[in-house]
């Protein structure tokens, strides 16, 4: 079913109100909820971080607009919190990252089978590959780290297997710029899809740069800093697909209209009905703040909000496993490289990046190191290792 983003006004801005025990509620279970009610509560908290932090942005350089950004701020807030809240406590930090990498690459496959700009379509494939790569990297740490499989966190949704080598993953950046999409020209959809998953691909990073400290033993510390790293290179390219010429307000608009969008696609898609409700409110909110951002269109720049809101959305993201499509993206474009903000063969990468990679993959990759000789099966390696040795065979 179409959603069009001016058939309700939503809930207004002063009736939006929290208390501390309405911010904290019941968070989903780990293993009995479905993996992707925690997909959409990590895109959704990502999309609520990246919202307050282009609201600071925004309020430094519009004194005029300072007010009614500081209040949907503070509603913004209290929706972050409450959304993030939701992951249980028996998560361990690595198991969210799973969590994380699942997300990047379920949400980042849909957006690339919905973007009707065959470039803009590339770079999410390209940037797929190498989430797909750390997905397996982390489990092969959680397994050897925990003793886990990371099955248990991805229900048998996503695949675990390697993708474009994370150690390869690092290019210079000359190399990590795209075109960016003419905000004149380019569909409405691709602007929506652009700032999905930069809000995703940002939350990832600051996730891994604050988890990785907490972890004792040096080769984690070190695979959360190379991996940090790429998710900062992810976040560059995927930002620089955005019109640089459009206008504070503009910007402003548009991330009301992905945070609509998202929301409307969880309440289409969720089967927890806890979290449905959640949504379903959180939309009418998020409603509330778009219509604002026209109201401060019509004002300032005297434009009406149907130039930048060209069509209305004719199906929710596809929140679903998306395992066929990474297998094609895997098998026809794991050597893809780039040079400058082209896409080439592995023979034609820029000497630039290869240059800077053996820069700082001088003293190995850590990458490379926590998956030698891993081959995801299912159970753990300590699983595996006795089933051989009772079996009478010695384990490699």
């Amino acid at each position: 079913m179409a959603f069009s983003l001016f058939d309700s006004k939503g809930t207004d801005i002063d009736k939006q109100r929290f208390t501390w025990r309405d911010m904290v509620q019941k968070p989903i279970s780990k293993l009995d909820d479905d993996a992707f009610t925690r997909i959409r509560v990590i895109l959704i908290n990502g999309l609520e971080t990246e919202a307050l932090r282009f609201g600071h942005l925004a309020a430094r350089f519009n004194r005029d607009l300072r007010l009614p950004l500081a209040k949907v701020r503070r509603t913004e807030q209290h929706q972050a919190t409450l959304v993030n809240w939701l992951i249980a406590a028996d998560h361990s930090p690595l198991e969210t990252t799973v969590a994380y990498e699942q997300v990047a690459i379920e949400v980042t496959a849909a957006i690339a089978q919905s973007e009707p700009d065959p470039y803009l379509a590339q770079v999410y494939r390209f940037g797929l590959l190498e989430d797909f790569d750390h997905l397996y990297r982390y489990a092969a740490l959680l397994d050897r780290l925990e003793g886990k499989d990371a099955n248990n966190i991805l229900q048998s949704y996503t695949d675990i297997l390697p993708g474009r080598p994370t150690s390869e993953h690092h290019r210079a950046p000359e190399d990590e710029l795209r075109e960016p999409y003419n905000a004149r020209t380019a569909a409405f959809l691709s602007k929506i899809n652009a700032l999905t998953i930069v809000s995703s691909e940002y939350q990832t990073h600051d996730y891994y740069q604050n988890i990785g400290p907490l972890f004792s033993d040096p080769l984690a510390r070190q695979l959360y800093a190379e991996i940090a790293s790429v998710e900062e290179q992810h976040v560059t390219q995927y930002e620089s697909m955005l019109d640089p010429a459009e206008s504070w307000i503009e910007q402003w608009l548009l991330h009301e209209a992905a945070e609509c969008y998202n929301y409307y696609s969880c309440v289409e898609q969720e089967t927890n009905h806890h979290l449905r409700a959640i949504w379903e409110r959180f939309l009418d909110y998020e409603l509330g703040h778009f219509h604002m951002a026209c109201e401060a269109f019509k004002q300032f720049e005297r434009r009406d909000p149907a130039e930048i809101v060209t069509s209305d959305f004719a199906n929710p993201l596809a929140l679903r496993s998306q395992r066929d499509f990474v297998r094609k993206v895997l098998m026809d474009e794991v050597d893809v490289r780039t040079d400058g903000a082209r896409f080439v063969a592995r023979a034609l990468e820029s000497p630039l990046s290869l240059s800077y990679r053996a820069m700082v993959n001088a003293d190995g990759s850590p990458s490379e190191m926590v998956a030698a000789g891993y081959v995801w099966m299912p159970g753990t390696e300590l699983n595996r290792k006795g089933m051989l040795a009772a079996a009478g065979v010695n384990a490699p």
